[in-house]
């Protein structure tokens, strides 16, 4: 009778881990914990990142609460304040042409982000049900429009053609859909658990029951990404306001803040004022350059959590 020799284990290390396992599985340099000299350069990285980040938005915002006096011995834009003053900021709330401005562009990011993000969504749905129909062939061409574009001047011709010209909708339906968005959404549908969208069909569950209470509710995440995307979009749009829009009256607070700025143009209502420097020029540039970066600074922390996981949304998979 023959005796078989098991093998011998491997050593172990005091713990009584397997050194051959611990070997294979010691994590990279990068991933190990950094000691002290590598804490302090990710402290003064880090320190450096936000002082550069809020740096030139203190600037701003000191500027725009500045008198002239001080805007004058600063030499133009203020770093250490010394009178505060809200005078550019009433003026310019004071129901005249920036506060109408500033009415178009909310008003036009809300419906313009309501009517992207539910194309958006309906058309990802679709797309990634590989049982539609024409699925393959409207993804191809959704796909080449992401390369390939007619350019500025027949979308021009394409918009005044429609009838589109001096009215809001120029300002979004040519924007209204991205593809971009479209694709990122069918990626996370076409990852949604198949036993739930089986379990209700078999409970006799329509498309549309399925999408608005079973996959909706899993994608808030990436759906809320997108619609950041695209309210960030309408409310930085200008460059449409300036082909299509003629009355001065109808354009966004992006077009008064670019009169401002880059023409030297003050709003109506305002020019006798900074011209006599009642209110300094720089300031009221300042002050439009802050009521333009409020909205998304005040809407980006209720999305935050869902930005975070959204845009790790593909980027690990399980």
């Amino acid at each position: 009778m023959t005796v078989t020799e098991r093998p011998a284990a491997p050593a172990a290390t005091p713990s009584g881990e397997p050194l051959r396992r611990r070997g294979r599985e010691k994590r990279p340099v990068w991933e190990e914990e950094p000691g002290k000299v590598g804490q302090g350069i990710k402290g003064i990285t880090l320190t450096g990142v936000c002082l550069a980040i809020l740096g030139p938005l203190w600037v701003v915002v000191v500027t725009s609460l500045s008198d002239q006096k001080t805007i004058t011995e600063a030499g133009g834009l203020v770093i250490v304040p010394k009178t505060i003053t809200f005078r550019a900021y009433t003026e310019l709330l004071s129901g005249g042409t920036v506060t109408r401005a500033t009415l178009v562009s909310l008003a036009l990011t809300a419906v313009g982000t309501a009517i992207s993000t539910a194309v958006s969504v309906l058309c990802a749905y679709g797309l990634s049900r590989s049982g539609s129909f024409l699925h393959r062939p409207i993804l191809m061409l959704l796909l080449v429009t992401m390369f390939f574009n007619a350019g500025l001047i027949p979308t021009y011709l394409l918009v005044t053609g429609v009838g589109l010209e001096g009215s809001y909708w120029s300002m979004i339906l040519p924007s209204a859909i991205s593809v971009f968005n479209v694709l990122v959404l069918r990626a996370f549908f076409q990852d949604t658990a198949p036993e739930l969208v089986d379990s209700a069909r078999i409970d006799g569950a329509g498309e549309w029951r399925i999408l608005f209470q079973i996959v909706m509710p899993l994608s808030r995440a990436v759906i809320a990404v997108v619609s950041l995307f695209y309210a960030v979009g309408y409310w930085s749009q200008w460059f449409n306001a300036m082909l299509y829009l003629n009355d001065q009256q109808m354009w966004p607070l992006q077009m008064i803040l670019r009169q401002l700025v880059i023409k030297q143009q003050a709003p109506q209502g305002m020019s006798q004022m900074i011209s006599t420097q009642q209110i300094p020029s720089l300031a009221v540039q300042m002050a439009v350059m802050v009521l333009a970066l409020i909205p998304v600074a005040v809407l980006y922390p209720f999305v935050q959590k869902h930005f975070t996981k959204g845009m790790l949304i593909g980027a690990v998979k399980g």
